[in-house]
């Protein structure tokens, strides 16, 4: 198939859409059958368990990375020309936001993208979220919070090129970014063996990360071969999920793109895949507290997104496949912000869980025993 006689057939961003259905749809499909999620794997992390969780996150960041330097060495990407490299950037914000998101991700159990993958396995928490996600990411974006954003993303900033460029910044170029992104995915590889990972959680974490590096290397495609100014982009979710809110609720729509076929195609891969794996089952919510728990972790997330140029997806493995500065930070922040609202949040809970349970153990110890006592008594 001639790529090229497509887009003059039919257009640029019909080209894009489709392309978008398609690498969606597939990052859809592996990252529902991997489980795929930076939540879980910060919490293992945390935890000190490095095991299913972290180890299908590095399959796939590493993969990611290890996709987008070869596409880079082959000539077939210019990571210069991506807007997270060659735009101003907010160090503040990439900062604040990866926090922001990181509590976000652990109150929803789930970021931005997890939230979509279980909307279309049945789970009816995910899907509210995610409502409230783009909701909260479109008035981050010019909405009632875009002031916000804006003031905090001003604290601190640096400019575009090389100063965002870690791979510039440390002199080591791709092949230094193609080592690294080898070297992590060793890394994943012991932690899936050592963890007992099934085909799935290999094949999945790996297929999730490819998807990405597809979506930068498919894009990058379009943008040479189109007589329109194209931008670069790669897959991420917060502004995608703002973009489709405004398309259902705004007329007239954006036109349409890469994003437009980004997020059914996710939906539909992840459907797939609960297909396969009969998972899909429809969950709610268990009481008013869990309610508002995910709603108070949606609103961060959607926040926190747009502050940080990105969402875990968006930021944490499409910007650090690349190696952008703001991109790193936003992702350090997250798994910062996933560990305090585990130890501030959470942890107190299980530890009253726990003490629960000791207490109503001890009791019933006691009371199995009492017959045995009062025999033995004169």
């Amino acid at each position: 198939m001639n790529f090229a006689s497509l887009i003059e057939s039919h257009g640029e961003q019909a080209v894009l859409a489709l392309g978008g259905l398609v690498i969606g749809a597939l990052f859809g499909f592996f990252a529902q059958r991997s489980k795929f999620c930076l939540r879980s794997a910060t919490l293992e992390f945390w935890h000190r368990s490095f095991g299913k969780k972290v180890a299908v996150w590095l399959l796939a960041f590493s993969s990611a990375v290890v996709g987008v330097q070869w596409l880079i060495l082959s000539g077939n990407m210019d990571a210069a020309s991506t807007r997270q490299i060659s735009a101003t950037g907010s160090i503040s914000g990439a900062l604040v936001g990866g926090l922001l998101f990181g509590v976000g991700m652990v109150l929803t159990r789930g970021c931005a993208s997890r939230l979509l993958v279980l909307s279309a396995n049945g789970n009816l928490r995910a899907l509210l979220s995610g409502l409230i996600f783009a909701v909260t990411a479109q008035a981050a974006l010019g909405g009632a919070l875009a002031p916000w954003r804006e003031s905090i993303s001003s604290w601190w900033t640096v400019d575009g090129g090389a100063a965002r460029d870690l791979l510039a910044l440390t002199h080591v170029g791709p092949w230094g970014g193609l080592a690294f992104g080898l070297l992590w995915l060793v890394a994943g590889l012991y932690f899936a063996v050592r963890s007992g990972c099934g085909l799935w959680k290999w094949a999945g974490g790996i297929g999730a990360g490819l998807a990405v590096a597809a979506g930068w290397g498919f894009n990058y495609w379009v943008s040479k071969n189109s007589f329109e100014v194209v931008p670069v982009q790669g897959l991420t979710f917060s502004g995608p999920s703002a973009e489709w809110l405004m398309r259902v609720v705004a007329s007239p729509a954006p036109e349409i793109g890469f994003n437009f076929g980004l997020v059914p195609g996710v939906f539909l891969g992840s459907f797939l895949g609960a297909w396969v794996g009969k998972d899909f089952v429809l969950e709610g919510f268990r009481d008013g507290y869990s309610m508002r728990r995910y709603i108070v972790g949606a609103v961060l997330m959607g926040f926190g997104a747009m502050l940080a140029g990105g969402c875990a997806v968006g930021a944490g493995i499409t910007g650090g496949a690349i190696f952008a500065l703001t991109a790193w930070l936003a992702l350090a922040g997250m798994w910062v912000g996933a560990g305090l609202a585990d130890r501030l949040v959470d942890a107190p809970t299980r530890a009253l869980v726990s003490h629960a349970h000791r207490h109503a153990h001890g009791h019933a110890h006691t009371h199995d025993h009492a017959p045995a006592h009062a025999g033995m008594a004169p």
